[in-house]
């Protein structure tokens, strides 16, 4: 297809960017692939448009290159899992003190008779250190000598939906760019033919599928090209990335070329960012095409590794996420999200977290293993955490309501101190006491530990300086090795 001058302009005048490839029949994986007849000239153009961030002088000597946050979605227990409360069990059954509760904010038990809920599982000293956790963690128990627990989590939301805003974007209001987006938006990432912030998902068998959103790995007022990218753990990996039957690669090359070279005139006269970031994601849509099923493809990882995970290639799973998690890493991606879902244990607790540790304890092992025995956990930050925690109190039966006064998050790797735990909640679990952490901090050691000072890395938005952190955060000096 070789256009006219004419023809060109009236796109120009006649013609969005974006009313064009919403008419075009080929779809985005057909137009990006269409480069496979001419890759280097888009690589070429990707590698010079390659987003470096913002940050081209770490503010301080970075101690990793990388994140990877293992959440568990919907809330776990503290009190069955990383934080032992011996009171709480003797006291089980009793009505729960008025001094630990009164004026509180308490989710679903406001008014509601409170009662004392010991907690459900055995807990043991794991380790050179002597952590104390639940007994149905052996697997994290062996590589507790590696793990900083933080006992005296809190936030500020206490339902499901602003508490996953707020842990990910620091604000419980929708709209606000995620902790990935930031990342990558200061740094850029190494990753050559993948996106820098990835996000994978899994749901376990007790099915519980407490609903997660995009826009929580959205890039919010920052530009779209930092979103995370959603990849299934099952199936094609991403939609609408294949070849449309009955199209020719000499036809994809015409339309890539026709598009190139409207984006790049239209771009001149207007100076829009998007257009930019519009072109790069087609770039990176084509690269994709190579290199996501290669990533996917963990057949031909050593059985002594998928042993290690306990793992089928492609099952969907936390523990076949977790071994992508390490083969992104490799791959050069910046920050790594894996949610895994049905921790809102409303009823059922004992049983609830009893499934869950089946699901997870063996993986988080195998990633912190396998990312030391590839010399790579010395610059990688692994983050466990929920959304927020569970009362001491139950919830009219077996199970626990939401809280965010007092929880437990972990962190592994680069730059932090291995073998110790850090703040504490009161004897009944219910709020945070010693070296209360809340998200801004966390976030704020998450970017010091990439060499960002967080209040340096923000963003012009509606006449204000915006940043993950917001007005607050700070550094926990505590946990920094």
């Amino acid at each position: 297809m070789n256009l006219s001058s004419e023809l060109r302009q009236f796109f120009l005048q006649q013609q969005t960017r974006r009313t064009f490839l919403g008419r075009t029949s080929t779809g985005l994986g057909a137009l990006a692939l269409a480069s496979l007849i001419h890759p280097r000239l888009l690589k070429a153009a990707a590698n010079k448009d390659k987003w470096m961030g913002v940050v081209r002088e770490p503010h301080f000597p970075p101690k990793i290159k990388r994140v990877i946050w293992l959440t568990m979605a919907g809330g776990a227990s503290h009190l069955e899992t990383f934080d032992h409360k011996p009171k709480l069990a003797e006291m089980h059954g009793q009505p729960m003190p008025d001094s630990f509760t009164k004026g509180k904010q308490i989710a679903q038990l406001q008014g509601a008779r409170l009662t004392c809920y010991g907690p459900q599982l055995k807990f043991q000293r794991f380790g050179k250190c002597g952590a104390e956790i639940c007994e149905l963690f052996p697997q994290i128990g062996s590589v507790v000598d590696d793990i900083c627990f933080v006992r005296s989590m809190t936030t500020e939301a206490i339902n499901h939906d602003p508490a996953h805003m707020f842990m990910n974007t620091g604000s419980q209001i929708a709209g606000r760019p995620s902790m990935g987006s930031w990342t990558v938006y200061g740094l850029g990432s190494e990753a050559e033919e993948l996106p820098g912030f990835v996000v994978l998902t899994s749901l376990g068998k007790g099915g519980q599928n407490q609903p997660i959103a995009a826009r929580q790995w959205a890039s919010g007022f920052l530009p779209s090209r930092f979103q995370g990218v959603h990849l299934r753990g099952k199936g094609d990996p991403v939609l609408y990335l294949g070849t449309p039957p009955g199209i020719t690669r000499d036809q994809q090359h015409d339309v890539v070329q026709a598009i190139n070279t409207i984006n790049a005139r239209h771009d001149a006269v207007v100076d829009d960012p998007e257009i930019s970031t519009r072109i790069a994601q087609y770039e990176m849509a084509f690269q994709m095409q190579t290199s996501v099923p290669e990533l996917m493809d963990a057949s031909k990882e050593p059985q002594s590794v998928l042993d290690l995970y306990g793992c089928k290639p492609g099952d969907g799973s936390f523990a076949s996420n977790c071994l992508l998690s390490r083969r992104l890493a490799e791959r050069g991606v910046r920050f790594i999200q894996l949610y895994h879902k049905d921790w809102d244990h409303h009823g059922g607790v004992k049983e609830g977290v009893t499934l869950k540790a089946q699901e997870v304890d063996r993986a988080c092992m195998a990633l912190l293993t396998d990312l030391k025995q590839r010399d790579m956990w010395k610059d990688t930050l692994i983050v466990w955490a929920g959304e927020f925690g569970r009362t001491p109190m139950s919830q009219g039966g077996d199970g626990r309501d939401h809280h965010n006064a007092g929880f437990t998050v972990w962190l592994s790797g680069g730059g932090i101190k291995p073998g110790i735990s850090f703040g504490a909640t009161d004897e009944l679990g219910y709020s945070a006491v010693e070296n209360v952490v809340d998200v801004h901090d966390l976030h704020a050691t998450m970017l010091r530990l990439l060499g960002i000072e967080h209040t340096k890395l923000s963003v012009k938005f509606q006449g204000l300086d915006a940043r993950l952190t917001g007005i607050a955060g700070k550094t926990i000096e505590g946990i920094l090795g």
